[in-house]
């Protein structure tokens, strides 16, 4: 068997990005032969992948990112177990090298980014053989895009919580700011929606039946239910619809006024907003 030094382990280290001793072992079992070591890392991936499938994970690294033409936004959350390999610089970096895959190609759906081409293996196989690398189960469980005349996107620092928002409108004074705000705004407060028009006939029965159950605890009469219930139903539009919402930089204005400050017709075409939390 030829020997194997440590300039070997390194360069195996730097073509696939497992630990050293990882490298050194592979490299043994396979007296030297870098492809036969190669492979037994990434049977070490999946072999991991395969044992981990059950556990949890809720750690992980969330990022959001424009195109160039900066008329389309897109976010990915890549799950981990734990925080402490959500912070690995490394997999912060495989993270960015998904989402910036995703924005070269102009990907759509989940299952378009996943069988795309990264480093000679597709993104799904990278990730088993990251699995490898880190010892814990890791998963893409989210990849939103969002399109439109001018598109945004923040990453709240600590990569938990991301934002992306498309306007209508390119062509407007400020619109730069505007667009950050709005996608800070989304970011913060959480809406469900960019109006009322657009919440989900499933979200508003359940906060009518909630409205009906928390008035008839504090025993408001029967007849005023349905009244009450509408009530708060109005109060949930305006809390948690994002051109309803007040303003993060200025409560006593609506982000739908400060739109329309800048533009009448300016508005929000399409939002998501990816969160660990």
């Amino acid at each position: 068997m030829s020997k194997i030094t440590a300039a070997d382990v390194n360069k195996l280290r730097q073509s696939t990005g497992a630990g050293m001793m990882d490298c050194k072992k592979a490299l043994v079992e396979a007296e030297g032969d870098f492809e036969k070591a190669t492979d037994i890392l990434r049977k070490k991936g999946q072999k991991l992948a395969s044992s981990r499938a059950g556990r949890a994970a809720n750690e992980g690294v969330v990022l959001s990112k424009t195109n160039e033409a900066k008329n389309k936004a897109y976010a990915i959350m890549l799950n981990c177990e734990t925080d402490f390999v959500a912070q690995n610089q490394d997999v912060i970096d495989f993270a960015n090298t998904i989402l910036e895959l995703a924005v070269k190609k102009e990907c759509e759906t989940m299952e378009c980014l996943k069988s795309h081409d990264l480093n000679g293996r597709t993104v799904e196989e990278s990730i088993t053989d990251m699995v490898g690398k880190t010892g814990e189960k890791m998963e893409l469980s989210v990849f939103e895009a969002v399109a439109g005349e001018k598109a945004f996107a923040y990453t709240h620092p600590g990569n938990k919580i991301a934002a992306i928002a498309a306007l209508n409108k390119a062509d407007i004074q400020d619109i730069d700011t505007i667009g950050k705000d709005v996608v800070m705004q989304i970011a913060a407060m959480a809406p469900v929606a960019i109006s009322k028009d657009d919440v989900s006939q499933e979200i508003i029965d359940k906060e009518i039946q909630i409205g009906k159950e928390q008035a008839q605890q504090e025993g408001k009469p029967e007849e005023l239910l349905e009244k009450i219930a509408m009530g708060k139903l109005n109060k949930f539009f305006k809390e948690n619809t994002l051109i309803n919402q007040e303003f993060i930089k200025d409560n006593k204005t609506t982000v739908g006024q400060m739109l329309q400050k800048a533009d009448k017709d300016l508005t929000v075409v399409a939002f998501k907003r990816v969160s660990l939390t």
